[in-house]
């Protein structure tokens, strides 16, 4: 355990934070060397009725089921299912005959985008703006929204399919930027596997690992344990936000036929820290093996060429680091704007779930909250800072 000095300074700022309504609330878990040395929860699941933040409170991941889907990947490349060069359209027809937009006009791909470009960011797909790509995204994700909850909603293989009409922001490889890519990947892994994405996972890495609380929906059971979203009010305070966002039941109440590979799960921090460790073990966890450890060391290393990470530093938060297979990795600790560890690697969702590995360290930080555009926190920062300035 963490000593007394430590533990106080943790719950202090934590604290802090509720107290100045930046959160609602939140929970917190360090794991040294494969033992938990510190799990602290504070604050509330529900302002409004008093319900408070516990161990087994649920969260929307979003963004954090990033890297659950690349070693879903992973497996399939660890069994020869897969080739990291093949084209997406082998497996997603609406990705033949792409184009990509240039100087305004939109002319043929000078290569197709392969999964290799999708594990890493730069296929040129995007997650909106205001050239022609950003558009078509943009369009796509507000018609998925709109058949929600209708009576023919949008498929994994449908999104894709569409997305993939669209046109590239850029060339295939040429760059990096943050975007749709493992909404693709998620579409890949049930062609490969004749699964549907949510069935991959629960067989393959949920129900191995006994991740029993995680997935792309609740029963009915689970539904009071879910924890609120917040955003800022505009005075200082919180109120509640609930939409739907990025083709997401903001209940997580029914089955969804769009299983988000970049957005989609729910999960707690137990389940999310058994996840965690398994990567740390380098793909073993209680007996149970999902990846080689070659595997889990290719997965966790920074993958860029120079002229992709241009892109990458353009997110000023994350100097220091390069990204890989749907995670940022620290590349130099003297340029980060946190302290950590070289080769420490993680990712964080919307509504600020988060984590981070660092094999050197032999340290884990997992940080569960619920709020809109949270990403990584000033909070999230400040208490990683407190962890890796001391153990």
């Amino acid at each position: 355990m963490l000593e007394p000095n430590l533990t106080n300074q943790l719950k202090k700022t934590l604290k802090a934070s509720i107290d100045n309504k930046e959160i609602a609330g939140a929970n917190f878990m360090v794991i040294k060397d494969g033992t938990e040395v510190f799990y602290h929860d504070d604050g509330f699941a529900d302002i409004e009725s008093g319900r408070p933040i516990a161990r087994d409170s649920i969260f929307r991941l979003y963004s954090m089921t990033k890297p659950v889907t690349s070693t879903a990947v992973m497996m399939l490349l660890e069994r020869g299912d897969i080739d990291l060069f093949d084209p997406v359209s082998h497996y997603i027809p609406g990705f033949k005959n792409q184009l990509v937009e240039k100087n305004g006009e939109l002319v043929p791909v000078s290569r197709e985008v392969n999964i290799h470009d999708l594990l890493n960011m730069t296929s040129g797909l995007v997650y909106g703006g205001t050239d022609k790509a950003g558009q078509h995204t943009d369009a796509l994700f507000q018609e998925l929204d709109r058949r929600l909850y209708g009576e023919n909603p949008m498929s994994t293989m449908e999104f894709a399919n569409r997305l993939g009409q669209g046109p590239l922001s850029f060339e295939p490889g040429s760059y990096w930027q943050y975007g749709t890519s493992a909404d693709i990947l998620s579409a890949i892994v049930e062609a490969v596997s004749g699964m549907r994405f949510g069935e991959f996972l629960a067989k393959e890495i949920f129900g191995p690992l006994e991740m029993k609380d995680t997935g792309f929906w609740l029963p009915e059971e689970k539904r009071n344990r879910l924890a609120r979203i917040y955003q800022d009010d505009g005075a200082g305070g919180l109120k509640l936000y609930a939409e739907s966002h990025l083709g997401i039941d903001h209940q997580m109440v029914r089955e969804p036929v769009f299983e988000s590979g970049g957005a989609g799960l729910a999960s707690t921090i137990d389940d999310s820290a058994k996840f965690t460790t398994m990567l740390m073990n380098e793909g073993s966890l209680n007996g149970v093996r999902l990846l080689k450890p070659r595997t889990v060391r290719y997965m966790t290393s920074a993958a860029l060429t120079s002229r992709q990470q241009e892109g990458f530093d353009t997110w000023h938060s994350l100097c220091g680091h390069s990204y890989g297979n749907q995670m940022r990795i620290m590349t130099d600790t003297g340029k980060a704007g946190i302290i950590g560890g070289q080769g420490e690697y993680g990712w964080d969702g919307w509504l600020g779930a988060y984590f981070s590995n660092s094999p050197k360290d032999g340290l884990t930080i997992l940080f569960m909250i619920q709020k809109r555009d949270a990403g990584t926190m000033a909070i999230t920062r400040k208490l990683r800072n407190i962890v890796f300035s001391t153990l």
